[in-house]
């Protein structure tokens, strides 16, 4: 007992007399012996659980915490370790001297992690804090991490892989109501992320030690514009001095949102979000014209599976009326994402199954997102990822009635757009086989094959949607009618367009073929099926759609159900 005693004196004296030190007391951190004095104590505190000891450590370590926080813009040295061992003696023994550990966290964040998030030791640090103080920190402060997001994408961003195990644990406690839809766009972004922390590095130095911030508040605007300049452009910062005309093209004024976007360190909401910048275009074009890093190269790696589980998250956690919030965010970034080929094909691959298992759980969303789905089918044309999504939505809109039986108005106007998306395909100015003299064959070849691909999608849709909502059947048949007569030059098109004119006048074969997997009245009976088993008691209206295979012209039914129901 006397020995600890002597150790408890001992560590105390330390920290007292680094208060002293001229030098501790402008940069505790330097001091190096002080955090070994720091981890002493408070294992002391755990061994003994005194109260009297708690309550002499305590204004000791407070002092430090104050003094480390307010020197860090002048610290040469990091502080990050030093603070995180006090943090841990706020929460483990704050209560019993009535110290709330938020303020301190905060500061944390705000003046110590956003300077030394670069360094892989506290980077390290930090997320085994996190992850050692998660069900405390996620129930006493659950706007903590969620506020913070933005800063621990930059741990994963520049530390990588070797972090990536300890982030996921943290991950879900990134996503809050507050957080949520902001989350998004700065995860798809993660390598834009990269290439800007990269940018930054190259010309303002180490990022350890350096705030983002005081970069961007600098008094030297043009080294900045410069600099984002290049980051945007891909030109060099010695590339000025061209003609007036093409110096106000290229400069990026310093408040742009794409560039104080991706390097913020807190969520500020969904406001005006950088997607929408005009220099995200040049910033891709630029990421194309430069060889990637092997730290780019690893977040190209690790973002999907961030996604992963961010999406899953969502199906499980996350309320209806936010999941049909980012429904419209997804859309508008499918189109734009890092251009890496197998990045953004893994990218894309899961913001469309993420899209249509929220439209599966949740139907009424088709109705609700109407106008964005709408907007959507009109720019099937402008790029092959706009032509996928559109498909995608196409199907979605047939699978699902146009969000059930009870929006009728909703199913009407989604059947107006696929009316409009058909008419463009057929009329001769908006075919998407257009004969442009910078095509290949090989080029219009794809280009007619997913145009085909598409309108098989749209028929289906506008069947299906008929099946569901009988009141749309005569203008189905109309437009079915004028596909199967225009004998357009992908024979799948117009005999799809055929057997569903066939299908719609058999109404019963129809709804099974046709009708919804999930229907809001009645069993659930996917299409397609039949109950054999219930043949020899009533009379069976749903006859499988391979009956009806390479037959020409309307469908007949020369067959008794004896043919098809097994004898007794």
């Amino acid at each position: 007992m006397e020995g600890r005693s002597r150790d408890w004196d001992f560590y105390l004296r330390a920290l007292s007399n680094s208060t002293r030190d001229s030098n501790s007391a402008n940069d505790p951190a330097s001091d190096s012996s002080l955090l070994q004095s720091v981890k002493k104590l408070y294992e002391l505190c755990k061994a003994e659980n005194s109260e009297d000891l708690v309550a002499r450590v305590y204004p000791q370590l407070n002092k430090v915490f104050q003094r480390s926080v307010a020197s860090l813009s002048q610290s040469r040295t990091s502080n990050g370790l030093l603070l995180l061992a006090i943090l841990q003696f706020y929460l483990d023994f704050g209560e019993g001297v009535l110290h709330d550990a938020d303020p301190s966290l905060r500061a944390f964040f705000r003046s110590c992690l956003s300077r030394e998030f670069a360094d892989p030791v506290v980077a390290e640090a930090t997320l085994e804090f996190l992850n050692v103080n998660k069900k405390k920190l996620f129930t006493s402060f659950p706007t903590l991490i969620p506020q913070f997001f933005p800063l621990l994408l930059k741990l994963i961003a520049w530390n990588g892989e070797k972090l990536e195990k300890s982030f996921l644990k943290v991950f879900p406690g990134l996503i809050s109501p507050g957080s949520f839809l902001p989350l998004f766009p700065s995860l798809v972004d993660l390598p834009i992320l990269v290439v800007a922390l990269e940018k930054v590095e190259r010309s303002s130095g180490s990022l350890v030690g350096n705030s983002i911030a005081t970069i961007q508040k600098s008094a030297v605007p043009e080294m900045l514009l410069a600099l984002m300049d290049e980051a945007y452009t891909g030109s060099t910062i010695g590339d000025g001095g061209g003609d007036s005309e093409s110096e106000d093209s290229s400069t990026i004024d310093v408040a742009d949102p794409l560039f104080l976007d991706l390097l913020k360190d807190e969520n500020d909401g969904l406001a005006e979000r950088h997607w929408t910048s005009p220099g995200m275009a040049a910033a891709l074009q630029a990421a194309i014209n430069t060889p990637q890093s092997d730290r780019l190269k690893c977040i190209l790696n690790i973002m999907p599976r961030l996604l992963d589980v961010y999406f899953a998250l969502a199906l499980r956690d996350v309320n209806d009326s936010l999941i049909c919030a980012l429904i419209p965010l997804i859309m508008s970034r499918n189109a734009t994402i890092f251009p890496d080929k197998n990045f953004s094909f893994e990218v894309r691959k899961r913001l469309l199954e993420f899209m249509l298992s929220a439209f599966q759980r949740s139907p009424n969303f088709i109705a609700l997102l109407k106008k964005p789905i709408m907007d959507r089918l009109g720019e099937a044309y402008d790029s092959p990822e706009k032509a996928e999504l559109a498909l995608q939505l196409c199907w979605a809109i047939g699978e699902h009635g146009g969000g059930g039986a009870s929006h009728k108005d909703a199913a009407r106007e989604l059947f107006e757009g696929l009316e409009l998306l058909l008419y463009e395909n057929l009329s001769s100015s908006r075919l998407g086989l257009r004969q442009e003299s910078g095509f290949g064959s090989s080029s219009q070849t794809f280009r007619k094959s997913s145009q085909s691909r598409l309108l098989c999608f749209v028929v289906t849709a506008i069947a299906k949607l008929a099946t569901y909502h009988r009141e749309l059947v005569p203008r189905a048949r109309v437009s079915l009618g004028k596909v199967a007569r225009s004998r357009i030059s992908d024979v799948r098109v117009w005999r799809r367009a055929r057997d569903y004119l066939g299908l719609m006048n058999e109404p019963a074969i129809a709804l099974s073929v046709l009708g919804p997997s999930r229907p809001s009245h009645g069993h659930i009976q996917s299409p397609g099926t039949v109950k054999w088993s219930e043949g020899a008691t009533k009379m069976i209206a749903h006859i499988p759609f391979y009956i009806l295979g390479e037959q020409d012209g309307p469908p007949f039914h020369d067959f008794s159900f004896s043919d098809v129901l097994p004898r007794r």
